[in-house]
């Protein structure tokens, strides 16, 4: 690992003064969960680290009814905080699966909506791959079984939060703090494709920094999260979803549907969501928000079988926030 200086920023005033312009450079660490293996693989090789786990760590009630959360909350406190599983059950549901208890212990809410991809030839400095400068991506012509299959590219990550998922399917805003003050962007535009940022999958400048995720009141919707992991115990999903809807009695009268590792960002499945509207939430209209939602993949030379999971993640989180059992 290279040699790094090192920054215990005791404040978000602190925190912005020791990053810099220049991305990679200086770098936020909070629980490390993600940076420090960067660091050892030599795909991150920052010159200073800035603590920022002191920024903060409250779940605080909002004049609205809503929750307005601080990005260093561990994901063990997010998932066992009562008000978040209660208000928002698909972001406490999302939060208990990320990882081991050591992880979830140790993590943060911010540095999970941050995280890098987790793609192989991207984590291996072995390879110059679009992200790190190079000319292509090996995953087109390689192992490509865990990448994209909504996207079309150039290159074929998936975004590996799953935080971010129920983020933007619950309408989050996301609080930023930065050398010319602070801004707030929603969930869903603070993650960009490749073809706006290669090297990065984030709207933040490299001297800011997420400090709070906003949720809205959620009133009479009702949400949920289903994940489909190769193996139960510590790994990724291999295709999730999220889905909020808002009830009229029986009747969905609208609905998000946010897809998560089938895309370089969090995938929202407009289709899905039209063809939720208006209906009850039954085996058939899930069945039929599935078909939807998977309409228009493009699944690589490895992993066509990602279609079929991401359909039965949408149909069973449907299934799940109407309180029907799933098997």
């Amino acid at each position: 690992m290279k040699a790094f200086a090192y920054v215990n920023a005791a404040n978000e005033k602190e925190a912005i003064a020791a990053l810099g312009p220049e991305r990679g450079r200086m770098l936020p660490l909070a629980g490390g969960m993600d940076l420090l293996a960067l660091m050892k693989d030599y795909v991150a090789q920052p010159e200073r680290l800035v603590n920022v786990k002191n920024l903060d760590r409250t779940v605080a009630k909002t004049p609205d009814g809503g929750l307005r959360i601080g990005a260093a909350v561990t994901l063990a406190a997010l998932a066992q905080h009562a008000d978040v599983r209660r208000l928002y059950p698909a972001l406490a549901e999302a939060a208990a699966e990320v990882g081991t208890p050591q992880i979830r212990n140790v993590g943060t809410l911010g540095g999970n909506l941050n995280q890098r991809p987790r793609c192989w030839y991207f984590r291996n400095e072995e390879f110059p791959c679009l992200k790190k400068g190079g000319a292509r991506c090996f995953a087109v012509d390689g192992e490509n079984q865990f990448h994209a299959i909504f996207g079309d590219g150039p290159c074929h990550i998936v975004h590996p939060s799953s935080l971010a998922v129920p983020a933007i399917a619950l309408g989050a805003r996301f609080r930023i703090v930065g050398p010319a003050g602070e801004r707030e962007v929603t969930a869903a535009d603070y993650y960009v494709m490749p073809d706006r940022n290669l090297y990065g999958e984030t709207v933040l400048a490299p001297n800011e920094l997420l400090t709070h995720v906003i949720l809205p009141a959620p009133g009479t919707a009702k949400s949920a999260t289903y994940e489909v992991r190769f193996k139960q115990s510590h790994d990724w999903p291999l295709a999730m979803a999220s889905v909020a809807l808002v009830m009229n009695g029986q009747t969905i009268t609208s609905a998000r549907v946010v897809m998560g590792a089938v895309a370089p960002v969090p995938w929202r499945a407009e289709g899905a969501e039209a063809a939720l509207a208006g209906k009850r939430i039954s085996e058939a209209t899930a069945t039929a928000a599935a078909d939807a939602a998977v309409k228009g993949a493009k699944p690589m030379t490895q992993n066509g079988y990602k279609v079929q999971i991401a359909h039965t993640a949408v149909k069973r989180a449907i299934l799940k926030a109407g309180g029907i059992a799933v098997v």
